[in-house]
């Protein structure tokens, strides 16, 4: 296991990861959306092991936040992924390793693997986790699965909320590219948040999801315009 943790935080592989996140996928990324970056002044609050909890309805989400959050914050920064489809084969397995430092997370239920997250957080490795477990289909916050506040608050880390807007109307599940035209997008942090003396994960988990949805609401109109502003760019654009 101690061999496994390294691989996360390796000269090399953290060498190589630069180039891919910050020479190759946020000049692409960023060429077909427009984002906005809120709340960094929060991320000074942050010790060296953290969890990201974030919404998830796009493919966009994971390469949004590796390259928009600050390189001190995403450099040894370890997503997510499902094990069933990213860990299947070994080209996906590699690309998903080399891009965002992935590590598996169980979908299924036969085969666990929440100790691994554990432990690289326990290593100080900080960690991504979409809760949901997939992306939503609708744009809506689905219910928080609370593997991630379990192991946050065994470790004694902080879990950063992060909401996620306009990733679903410029890239929504289903379709193959981000629209045309650079629509807005925004990744907006809280403050990092602590599992409180005799709290469940699963409070824990409700109340980090309470504000990622706050978050989400008190910026949306912030990065996407106030529904008539929208409407009015409809129209415009018919």
């Amino acid at each position: 296991m101690a061999q496994h943790g390294r691989r996360y935080t390796s000269p090399g592989r953290t060498a190589a990861r630069y180039v891919a996140q910050r020479g190759i996928l946020k000049p692409t990324v960023w060429s077909v959306v427009s984002p906005t970056i809120i709340g960094r002044e929060r991320l000074k609050k942050l010790p060296k092991a953290f969890v990201v909890v974030a919404n998830h309805t796009s493919h966009l989400d994971a390469p949004l936040i590796v390259t928009g959050l600050p390189y001190k914050y995403a450099r040894y920064l370890a997503t997510g992924a499902a094990a069933d489809y990213f860990f299947d084969v070994w080209w996906r397995r590699g690309l998903t390793g080399l891009f965002f430092n992935a590590f598996p997370v169980d979908r299924t239920g036969s085969n666990p693997k929440s100790m691994s997250a554990r432990t690289l957080l326990e290593k100080g490795v900080p960690l991504l986790v979409f809760p949901e477990g997939t992306r939503s289909k609708d744009g809506t916050i689905a219910p928080f699965k609370s593997g991630a506040a379990a192991i946050a608050s065994s470790a004694g880390a902080p879990i950063l909320p992060l909401a996620i807007i306009g990733a679903y109307e410029a890239h929504p599940r289903g379709s193959s590219w981000p629209k045309r035209g650079r629509l807005p997008v925004g990744l907006v942090c809280g403050d990092p948040m602590y599992a409180r003396e005799g709290e469940t994960a699963q409070q824990f988990m409700a109340r980090v999801r309470e504000e990622v949805i706050r978050l989400y609401d008190t910026h949306r109109d912030d990065i996407l315009g106030s529904p008539e502003d929208q409407a009015a760019g409809e129209g415009t654009a018919s």
